[in-house]
């Protein structure tokens, strides 16, 4: 319970995010917004503190946040300088020694939110520019910071307040991407969104923005979420979608708190399309569905607009019965002929089908349209904004409309954009085309953009969230690229991926060491040399080691290299074939030799033996399942499908990988980042991660369909999706001491 009051203007600049912070989140003082003062003031029961840095420590004092670090200070005396700073240069700095310091940390200092985190975020909220340069992304660490405290509730509710302050002040019309925007006519504790998914599939990207952003703003105001499934179509919906769906939210960290149902007020909606039609304002008709379009493109009444209501009620009869003349009609709403917004040419609000209903069985025979039934259902369970991608711009006004047509309570409506993918597929239809003609193996195919399909291709929740915050409520509509998305996801990974090495099967070439131990020998490394918490894997150490044909046949005679995590050795001969592929190699064990001084450095594994097997996996990569950036409405999918999307390779890992779970993400070292996707047909796969470097994706886009040539191809390791970095560079930067036998670079350097 607060004690103490926080009196600030709403106007003040820049304004004292750090002090608001700290009084939403101990709830120590009351903020109260005064536009006729000019600063800022904590009311004590006999002083008033007017210091923005003396009102933190003395709330955070009376709460008991944590300061008893000896890095407090310096951020406190970072926040003072970031607060006013608009030097650029002096700005990029801070931000990457923060990045770097919030790396593997989780906040500033400790283990718990302090005094310290809250002062340097209200710095940064408050300096324009520092907001700026934090949405290029080129900060991971310290946005996932900030993004992470201005989530929690307590700082939406302070921002809930701030904007109920300036709802005085003109409202710009101008909607502008970012979580920071308000809703209109909301009241924090009041604000009630849905998300009303058809159960007629599985979720994809677009519906996780949508989900997202209900969520959002429901948290922001201290209000609710309702999920309502949208099932009014018994020929598409079935109640495995449901539970997929549930599913699918839980996977996006999404949470309602209330699931409902279109169909739990059909009753209620029977009754008030009876009363549309006894008020005239609404009217059977039965014209066939190809007529009804032309006529209300032309502007031309249907020959049953004017029918009497008694006429018109004795169809709705026939067609609640299901009878064979019922079947022949369907009820539209009575709004207009030749509206310029031809959404508003008499729609169409009930319809009839005979199939049982996945929930009411065969008890119904005519359903509401989704242009009748969102409207009113939002009303009836006090929905106070409805947030609808801005396709149904043209729609608004007929939203509004069946709410007044049968007095109910108006409903607030917010228009975002759409989530759109360049040679992405977003249709339900379009998707069930390709799992039904076997292109891929099921709706959580990591080809596809459905929530399972990229969660199962390695992309994270916490990147998921991060793109969608960094989308916010923009209106633009643009097709976006997904190299974005997947190089914040790696941004997230990579810190915590735990290294692992393979070499492909068909591409292994045996080497002898001589100068090696005598018999295997194991030796514990970290399996990520910059954060020793991913644990430790043991390297087995071999006179018989496997490298990969890539790295053979760029040795020359007598040319030193390092092999990771070992030390040096000099080729001393090698054995090719009439192909000029190698097929052995000889090495001397050279420890003495500065890997500095060596242009290539190279994973290896030792030679499987009884006591020590290697691990047999399958490495997969895809490409895009269609060819062109953007299908149209009248196109043929069928003639736009990639020959080739999937690319297979056997291959050989450290036998570490058996201690993976399904699910988990790793690194093959100078191949790529992967996520372990189980034990299938009896291997193990482990499908690659994009990491954000293909801006050349459709790299096949416009390829002759796949010939037996082709799809030999296919076999092979070859792909421009995911272009990985020169192997062998001209520059390589020198660290550290001459490599001695097992000696392991010091991974705890502070």
């Amino acid at each position: 319970m607060a004690t103490l009051t926080l009196t600030l203007s709403s106007k003040q600049t820049p304004f004292p995010w750090a002090a608001v912070a700290v009084a939403s989140y101990t709830g120590k003082a009351e903020l109260v917004f005064d536009e006729t003062v000019s600063g800022i003031s904590l009311q004590l029961p006999s002083s008033a503190i007017s210091d923005e840095e003396q009102i933190v420590h003395t709330l955070a004092k009376q709460h008991g946040l944590t300061e008893d670090s000896s890095k407090t200070p310096a951020f406190f005396a970072l926040a003072k300088s970031l607060s006013t700073t608009t030097a650029v240069p002096q700005i990029i700095a801070a931000l990457d020694s923060l990045d770097d310091h919030l790396t593997y940390r989780t906040l500033l200092v400790g283990h718990e939110i302090t005094a310290a985190d809250w002062m340097l975020w209200g710095a940064m909220k408050g300096n324009s520019r520092i907001s700026g340069l934090l949405k290029n992304n080129n900060h991971p660490h310290l946005l996932r910071w900030f993004s992470h405290l201005e989530s929690l509730d307590c700082i939406q509710a302070a921002s809930a307040s701030l904007t109920t302050a300036k709802a005085s002040k003109a409202r710009s019309n101008k909607t502008a991407a970012g979580f920071a925007l308000g809703l209109a006519n909301a009241e924090d504790g009041k604000v009630v969104t849905r998300f009303p998914p058809e159960p007629s599939g599985y979720l994809h990207i677009g519906h996780a923005k949508a989900a997202m952003l209900n969520q959002y703003f429901a948290k922001m105001y201290h209000g609710k979420l309702i999920i309502r499934f949208d099932d009014t179509n018994p020929s598409k919906e079935r109640s495995e979608f449901e539970e997929t769906i549930l599913e699918d939210l839980h996977l996006m960290d999404v949470h309602g708190d209330v699931v409902t149902h279109t169909s739990d007020y059909f009753q209620t909606l029977y009754d008030l399309a009876v009363k549309l039609i006894q008020s005239g304002h609404a009217y059977t008709d039965d014209t066939e569905q190809a007529q009804m379009r032309l006529e209300r493109g032309d502007g031309i009444a249907s020959a049953h607009r004017d029918d009497s209501i008694e006429s018109n009620l004795k169809h709705f009869e026939e067609m609640t019965a299901g009878t064979t003349e019922g079947l022949r009609w369907c009820l539209r709403a009575k709004i207009s002929v030749t509206n310029p917004n031809k959404a508003m040419r008499d729609p169409v609000v009930y319809r009839c089908n005979l199939l049982p209903h996945h929930r009411t069985g065969d008890k119904w025979k005519v359903y509401p349209t989704y242009d009748f039934a969102c409207p009113v259902v939002d009303s009836i369970e006090g929905v106070t904004h409805a947030l609808r991608t801005n396709e149904y711009r043209d729609r608004n006004p007929q939203y509004h409309w069946m709410t007044d047509a049968v007095g109910l309570r108006k409903v607030n409506i917010w228009d975002f954009s759409r989530l759109n993918f360049i040679y992405t597929l977003l249709s339900k239809r379009k998707l069930h085309w390709f799992v039904d003609q076997g292109i891929v193996r099921g709706w959580d195919d990591p080809r596809f953009p459905t929530v399972r399909g990229i969660r199962r291709r390695g992309m994270t929740v916490e990147a998921l969230q991060q793109f969608m915050l960094a989308q916010g409520p923009s209106q633009a509509v643009v097709s976006l690229e997904w190299d974005s998305i997947w190089a914040m996801n790696k941004k997230i990974i990579d810190p915590v991926a735990p290294r692992h090495w393979a070499i492909v099967s068909e591409k292994k070439v045996p080497v002898t060491i001589s100068g090696g131990p005598t018999s295997p020998e194991v030796k514990a490394l970290p399996k990520h040399k910059k954060n020793p918490d991913v644990g430790e894997k043991k390297t087995v150490y071999t006179s018989a080691i496997l490298v990969e044909q890539e790295d053979a046949v760029s040795f020359e005679d007598q040319e030193e290299i390092t092999l990771m995590d070992w030390g040096n050795a000099i080729v001393r001969s090698k054995t090719t074939n009439a192909a000029g592929e190698v097929t052995a190699i000889e090495m001397e064990l050279h420890l003495d030799g500065d890997f500095r001084k060596t242009k290539k450095k190279i994973t290896w594994l030792s030679q499987s033996t009884s006591s020590h097997p290697l691990t047999p996996v399958i490495l997969l990569d895809y490409d895009y399942l269609i060819t062109k950036k953007k299908l149209e409405e009248n196109d043929n999918v069928a003639d736009f499908v990639t020959p080739v999307t999937e690319f297979r390779q056997d291959a050989l890992a450290d036998a570490n990988v058996g201690d993976l779970k399904k699910g988990d993400i790793m690194q093959f070292e100078r191949k790529g980042y992967f996520v372990f996707d189980g034990l299938v047909n009896g291997n193990l796969e482990f499908i690659r991660i994009p990491d954000g470097k293909a801006a050349n994706l459709a790299s096949k886009a416009g390829v002759p369909a796949a010939t037996e040539n082709t799809k030999a191809e296919a076999a092979l390791p070859v792909t421009k999706m995911y272009p990985l970095e020169k192997v062998y560079g001209d520059d390589v930067k020198a660290e550290g001491d001459s490599t001695k036998m097992y000696k392991v670079e010091n991974i705890y350097k502070a």
